[in-house]
Formats: structure tokens, sequence, C-alpha cells
């Protein structure tokens, strides 16, 4: 046993600092950024866009949110509950770009070798090989059947860019790229509906862990998602100031009309995928050893998802203005966080 003495922030730790700027207005900011991988034929295009990512989670990684969040040039985790037919009615029927979406695997894959979300993900990945991502997203990346089928989806998919996680710590991190992941997604219960740091009492606050996850992944030509935490514009900003590259959102995009759910009097549930609520949706593992690691909340109707990325990218290009970013790339470079006791003035609450 151990302590690390060093203390870990979190997004509402910190603020940014301000600095001077030769930047005129917020059309000057250059939101867009391009990028080639570690693992993905150097030969191929490279993905350019706006490097924010809906999470593959129900009322969020839907084709309706992939529908606005392609206008916008960014990416969406789609979740793994949709069927072949699903896929295929939304690519021809609604005009899904192929080069906006991600294809996500769960866990079962590592467990079953005829899993139904990996059968689906090839049948997807066959039937149109212009997608390009691929997410294998767990709970918990830290166990080596994990790492190993990393390897074995880097086997079977070379030329597509890997995405692996969750992890949150320098050295997980390197271990996933080496074993085939391009990108690594970083957070460990930092969601605004997952409870796994109560039920487990794991994690590290995501400001830090993303900044140490971050450093290490670019040391090897390798990519990090900060996902989980952000809870307004300002977390964005944030997370790519920490080093993300991308930046996942769940709770922020929830409750709007492309959530494909019913809402119940200007309401919707939004729950985290290991909750009860989503184990009633979609099944559990008989094995008796689960573990109930998120919640379910009902949150007021928020309209189209439009209006909520506008201001996201709203804030993110005030931010860049104010701390001298050109570009998004550039708010590393430009970033300096100021450690706080407290954020805002708050003796009136926002009605």
């Amino acid at each position: 046993m151990r302590i690390k003495p060093d203390i870990k922030l979190d997004f509402k730790d910190v603020l940014l600092e301000p600095k001077r700027s030769i930047l005129s207005s917020r059309r000057s900011v250059n939101l867009e950024r391009n990028f080639i991988f570690r693992h993905w034929d150097k030969t191929s295009i490279s993905w350019s866009g706006i490097p924010i990512i809906s999470s593959n989670m129900d009322g969020v990684g839907t084709f309706s949110m992939a529908m606005v969040l392609q206008e916008f040039g960014m990416l969406t985790a789609i979740k793994k509950h949709y069927t072949f037919d699903d896929w295929k009615f939304a690519v021809i029927n609604k005009g899904l770009r192929l080069n906006n979406v991600i294809v996500c695997i769960g866990t079962n894959a590592m467990w079953e070798d005829n899993a139904e979300d990996y059968a689906t993900a090839k049948s997807v990945l066959t039937e149109w090989p212009e997608i390009n991502f691929i997410c294998i997203d767990v709970a918990n990346g830290y166990q080596q059947n994990f790492v190993d089928f990393v390897k074995r989806v880097r086997d079977d998919f070379p030329d597509k860019v890997l995405i692996a996680g969750n992890v949150i710590t320098a050295e997980m991190t390197e271990q996933l790229i080496i074993s085939g992941a391009d990108i690594v997604k970083c957070g460990i219960g930092p969601g605004s509906v997952c409870t796994t740091r109560e039920q487990t009492g794991v994690g590290v606050p995501q400001l830090s862990g993303v900044m140490e996850c971050a450093d290490a992944a670019h040391g090897l030509s390798g990519h990090v998602i900060a996902d989980g935490g952000c809870t307004v514009p300002g977390d964005v900003t944030k997370a790519f100031g920490a080093g993300a590259d991308f930046v996942m959102l769940g709770g922020m995009l929830a409750s709007h009309d492309e959530s494909e759910t019913e809402s119940v009097n200007g309401k919707y549930e939004f729950y985290g995928m290991s909750s009860d609520r989503a184990k009633e949706v979609h099944g559990a593992r008989k094995d008796g050893y689960t573990s109930t690691e998120g919640k379910r909340v009902i949150i007021e109707a928020k309209g189209s998802v439009r209006v909520t990325i506008k201001n996201i990218l709203g804030g993110l290009r005030s931010a860049c203005t104010m701390i001298g970013a050109r570009r998004i790339k550039d708010i590393p470079k430009c970033t300096t966080f100021v450690m706080v006791n407290n954020q805002q003035n708050q003796i009136y609450e926002k009605i």
C-alpha cells in the first residue's frame, strides 16, 4: 500500500488564465483538426473535423444524433445495440455520412467468439468499408484479456482507426497503444450517470488523468479521448487544454430531440450503461458477479441538440480568443491552469 501525495485535479478545480491575444474575433478561430493515426495506413486519407464525439450511450449515441453532429463535422460513437438492418436504414434512407461515425464493440466480444455486437460490427464494416473508426468500449480497460482483444481487433482490421478504453493512467495508455490502439479513451468514473467511484472507490480526477494519459500517448504518436466529466462548455476547453485530442460528451448531449426515446411530461430519462435501467433494457449477464455502476436520471427536454452544439462551440471559440489560441490544436500550448477554490459567483441561480 502507498499514497501518492500530489493532489489530482478535476475540471472544477481550475480555470484557464487569460492571455494577450491578436485574435480580433471568434470567427478567426479554427476548430477543425486534421489527424494521421499511429497504426492507420499512412497512405490513407486523414480524418479532418471538429474533434468532439457523442458517447456511445442510449439516448446519445444514436443515428439521429449523428445526423446533426455530421453537419458540424463532429463524430458520433454509435451505440452497439443497433442491428445491421438499423444501420442499413440509416445509411440508405437517412443519409448517414460514414466518415463521421464510429462502430462500437462491447465487453461480450472479449468472452464470446460469436458475440452479437462484434458480428454486427464486422457486417457493417464489410458492407461499408469507408467507415474508418472502431471503438472497443469496456468499463475496465486494465484486464489482460482486454489488451489481448485489442490485439485481435487490430489483426482483424489493420486498415481501421482503433479506439480502446477506458483507462486513466499513463502506463495503461501506453500498453493499449503498443497493443494496437490509435486512440485511447480516458476516464474512470467521471460521467454524470456513472457511479463507479462510489461503488468501487476506483478512479482518478479527470483533468489530471487526461494530462498524464495525453503525455504518455503523444510520446508514442498516439492520441487520447477525454471521456466524461464535462458539464459546461468551459470544461470542453479545459479538456483540450489538458492535452486531449478528442472530447467525448454524454450528459451534455442527453435529453434532446435526437435521443430516440419517448419524452414523458416534457422530460427524458438518461442512464449509465452499467445501471440497473440499462440492464432492464438490454439484459444483464447471468453469472451473478455483476455490479451496478450507473444511475438513472430524469432530465427536462432540451429541444434540438443543434442549439446545444452551437453553444458548446461558441464557448470554445470564446475561450480560444481569451487565451490566444488560433486553432483548437494550439489550446494546450496556450493553456495555463489556475487552481481555484471557487469558480464563479453563485448568489443568483439561473432561472
